[in-house]
């Protein structure tokens, strides 16, 4: 079913429409609430937060606020700053309805900034619609067309490829497997010079070690980490397809000792980290099946094609002859290791978890990543900077990210302590999207018609 709840989507003429354009035009007051303000470890009992033009206005105690106030009682419940995607996937395609449905996927479950990491040219309208209110969504911030070894067959196209998509006006480039070392010299060395970003995946003939010399913006799923960790595939004594996605079969092969090194090149060269590890949990584990996903209520959100598509390709991963079910949670062990000291070592994290991808349902899925982040050794604060603190710092946001007077009124009303138990973030009560407040009976309804 592709129906919409345009009314969330678009400003029209509809009552439903012109209640949740008045929410940006008066004060949004929340009343007995806890602040979670996420600049420091530490909880705001009973406070009030008031919200004006899309700005935090004052937190405090008996404060005054007008008498055409939005005043939501919010007594018990925690306010934290708005999450961010920063491995998400909005439709390549010029279907804006396609785009509304994701869209309103993550801003119903908090996700106030999202990442595009697969680009279109409709993808550039759509940033300006969403800047411009005419449509309801996270912060766009969009990379360009693929980079990878069908698009880029010779240097020369590389560096065009990078000219054009600056000048197009995306954000990030978007790198994928199949490059070249000589490609990706001419792709990150004109990219460095036109001061563009490029993140995504390291391809296996270029190797993480020249990827942190180039200067990667981020080093999405761990890419290229345990390749880098093995000494034959530096002698070319390994095949891309021996050390299988993500080099999920050369663990039993890695040099712990190398770890240290790999953690100082990526602080040295100041490279952010987007772990992806949802989408290792879940597609490559053996102990989450297709059937586990199919009693997972966020899956009604998903068509019915997609998630046939996605069983199929954990069935087939399954029945590869290199598969082995211990190796593999070896494997996600080693991932979770490199996640944590990723944290020991001060390299910035980034939350995000390549949704919709296999398993992975947008917005839903960015709160198991935070989960998956405390499974790997990070305090559920930690795991919250991902998503806000991290995310502002990386995107040079200085009003973002936290709570405070000033500060970009994107919030998440929740029904429990993030601090107590990260999975509290997932009992969504209301949204604060650019200071339009989206109330639990509205998400909910609009999630109803997006139910496949």
């Amino acid at each position: 079913m592709k129906r919409l709840l345009v009314f969330l989507l678009l400003v029209s003429a509809s009552g439903y429409s012109q209640k949740l354009v008045d929410s940006r035009q008066r004060e949004i007051v929340f009343t007995s609430v806890n602040v979670v303000p996420m600049d420091t470890e530490t909880i705001l009992t009973d406070q009030t937060v008031i919200i004006k033009d899309g700005k935090v206005q004052a937190i405090g105690k008996n404060l005054k606020y007008s008498k055409n106030a939005l005043v939501i009682n919010a007594k018990d419940k925690y306010l934290i700053p708005g999450l961010a995607e920063m491995h998400a996937h909005v439709p390549p395609n010029d279907n804006l309805e396609s785009h509304k449905e994701v869209l309103f996927l993550f801003a119903a479950n908090g996700i106030t900034t999202i990442r595009g990491m697969l680009g279109h040219p409709s993808h550039i309208t759509l940033r300006s619609k969403i800047n411009s209110g005419e449509v309801l969504g996270p912060r766009f911030y969009t990379t360009g067309p693929s980079f990878n070894g069908l698009s880029v067959k010779t240097a020369e196209r590389g560096a065009e490829m990078v000219r054009e998509q600056k000048a197009a006006g995306y954000d990030f480039l978007k790198l994928h497997p199949g490059l070249t070392k000589e490609t990706f010299a001419a792709i990150s060395s004109t990219a460095n010079e036109l001061k563009i970003p490029f993140a995504g995946h390291v391809s296996f003939g270029v190797g993480v070690w020249r990827a942190i010399d180039a200067g990667y913006s981020s080093i999405d799923h761990l890419d290229g980490f345990i390749e880098g960790l093995v000494e034959g595939v530096h002698k070319g004594n390994v095949s891309e397809q021996e050390a299988g996605l993500f080099g999920m079969y050369l663990v039993d092969k890695v040099d712990n000792q190398l770890i240290d090194l790999l953690m100082y090149g990526l602080k040295e060269k100041n490279i952010w980290v987007v772990p992806t590890q949802s989408l290792a949990d879940r597609w490559f584990a053996a102990n989450f099946t297709g059937d586990d996903f199919l009693k997972d209520p966020d899956s009604k959100y998903m068509s019915r094609q997609t998630v046939t598509q996605w069983i199929d390709s954990k069935k087939n991963l399954m029945a590869d002859a290199r598969y082995n079910a211990q190796k593999i949670e070896d494997f996600i062990k080693l991932r979770r290791k490199l996640i944590l000291e990723c944290q020991k070592n001060g390299i910035g994290l980034l939350l995000g978890c390549d949704a919709p991808q296999v398993f992975n349902v947008p917005g839903f899925s960015t709160h198991n990543e935070l989960k998956y982040l405390v499974d790997a050794g990070l305090t559920p604060y930690q795991a919250l900077r991902t998503g806000t603190v991290n995310v502002a710092a990386y995107l040079n946001l200085p009003d973002a990210g936290i709570i405070k007077p000033g500060a970009v009124a994107d919030l998440i009303l929740i029904d429990g302590n993030p601090l107590a138990d990260v999975t509290n973030t997932k009992k969504v009560s209301g949204v604060v999207l650019r200071g339009q407040w989206l109330s639990k009976t509205e998400i909910e309804a609009g999630l109803k018609r997006l139910e496949k």
